[in-house]
């Protein structure tokens, strides 16, 4: 599949939020549906590009948005889990018509080429471990579980991390 993967535009903030939703929902991994406040915090597109930077894979002839990453050094507020001379990547969505075909793949590639150009020696994130796709991808990019830096964002939530080195 042909796809460009760019930072996102102010006008295609609002279609990379429900894509984020529309994929947690597709994943089972809003609780509460639509009504789930992290479904809040997925649409807040705009904040998130203020403090990280927001990449969408984009089919070039139409300009659809078919998938999303945010992209977020050490010290960002949306690192929850990098440490110095680490990047991070979260709310990774393709939409479900897009999956298997290579999106996920590219927007990941993308974060780890950004964190290599910022002289970055790790690239980390954190993962829901009923995600088990998710993982293969991670896995086939190089990554590798790193359990002594999982977490628990809220009670009875526990994410899994996985870390890749870079140099």
């Amino acid at each position: 599949m042909d796809i460009t993967i760019r930072p996102a535009r102010p006008a295609e903030f609002a279609a990379v939020g429900d894509l984020l939703v529309e994929a947690y929902l597709a994943d089972g991994l809003l609780a509460f549906g639509e009504s789930d406040p992290y479904a809040a915090v997925l649409r807040r597109v705009a904040h998130r590009a203020e403090h990280a930077e927001v990449l969408v894979a984009v089919e070039p002839r139409r300009g659809a948005v078919l998938g999303t990453v945010t992209f977020a050094a050490y010290g960002s507020p949306y690192a929850d889990l990098a440490g110095p001379g680490e990047g991070e990547f979260r709310m990774l969505a393709v939409q479900f018509e897009g999956r298997g075909q290579g999106i996920g793949a590219a927007l990941v590639t993308a974060c780890m080429e950004r964190a290599r150009a910022l002289g970055l020696r790790a690239l980390v994130l954190s993962s829901q471990r009923q995600l088990l796709p998710a993982h293969r991808l991670y896995r086939r990019l190089g990554f590798e579980r790193a359990e002594e830096r999982d977490w628990d964002p809220i009670p009875e939530v526990t994410l899994w991390a996985f870390a890749r080195e870079l140099v």
